[in-house]
């Protein structure tokens, strides 16, 4: 009876234990992994429906399970530093592990892995682009007359903008998307505001965080770049406006300049029919003075 008990209570703490997955989303970075004779798997495919009973089954005994992006190059270079074997299961889970607290990654509720693969490869993406940002923001330094910190100057004048964007605007769903030009490839960085019937805007920290510091980037180092957004609201046409990168500040983009740029493929210049229901507008006022270009340190 007493072993019964036992058992019993195991199985119980192991509902307690939340579990991490690290997943090798492509047939790539499986293949980089055949070179460790510990890992088996050799077809992507079969890979992944392992992975995904391995998942329902943890689901239906009511485990909590995370998935984390699982990179060979990342892999290889954790170990080298830890002096871990890499051809070695145990290495793997230390590594996975990490990556639970350092690396992003998306919880499963049931949802197939064709959904969830491209939602943790945006969250990579949105993650690696925040810590490049951040990066270059923290590299500007301090002014040698008043000692400012150039960084946290231009993330704070970013949030302001920012605020003041999203008051501005209309009522209901925005869509932001914010790029900078720069060596050795243009930033993008995209920011989803909800709003609740009673008003309130909702905002993912991570992708606020990670919008901001693209944009103060861009106003810091005065680079090319622009922001637009699309408001969406039952019962009316969606509008989409938006603002050129100019100085430190943002510059309002024509109703004309808005539509050239929605309706011009980008890789062949060729004109594409507008959407329809869709309106192109020069923005609200956002009622700052500094919001224009030309505003020097």
């Amino acid at each position: 009876m007493a072993h019964t008990d036992h058992q019993t209570m195991r199985r119980v703490l192991r509902r307690e234990i939340a579990g991490t997955i690290g997943l090798l989303t492509d047939e790539h970075d499986l293949r980089a992994m055949r070179r460790y004779r510990s890992f088996t798997f050799d077809d992507h495919k079969i890979y992944l429906e392992q992975v995904e009973a391995l998942l329902r089954t943890r689901a239906s005994q009511g485990s909590h399970t995370t998935i984390a992006l699982f990179d060979p190059q990342e892999y290889a270079e954790f170990c080298a530093a830890m002096g871990l074997d890499p051809d070695n299961a145990s290495s793997r889970t230390r590594f996975t592990a990490e990556l639970a607290t350092t690396g992003p990654t998306v919880c499963y509720e049931g949802q197939p892995l064709t959904d969830l693969v491209p939602v943790l490869v945006d969250e990579a993406v949105r993650q690696a682009t925040w810590e490049y940002a951040a990066t270059l923001l923290a590299r500007l330094g301090t002014c040698a007359t008043c000692g400012e910190d150039f960084g946290r100057a231009a993330f704070t004048r970013a949030s302001d903008l920012l605020v003041r964007i999203l008051d501005t605007a209309q009522p209901g769903s925005r869509h932001l998307v914010c790029s900078v030009t720069g060596t050795p490839e243009t930033l993008v960085s995209v920011l989803h505001a909800d709003e609740d019937a009673q008003g309130a805007t909702h905002l993912d920290e991570a992708e606020l965080l990670e919008f901001t510091t693209v944009l103060a980037l861009g106003l810091a180092t005065r680079s090319p770049g622009g922001l637009v957004m699309r408001t969406s609201a039952p019962g009316t046409s969606d509008r989409i406006y938006g603002w050129r990168l100019r100085g430190d500040g943002l510059e309002p983009l024509t109703a004309g300049e808005v539509f050239d740029a929605y309706c011009t493929d980008v890789d062949s210049g060729d004109l594409i029919a507008p959407e329809s229901g869709v309106d192109y507008c020069v923005p609200p006022d956002l009622g700052d003075e500094e919001a224009a270009p030309g505003h020097d340190h």
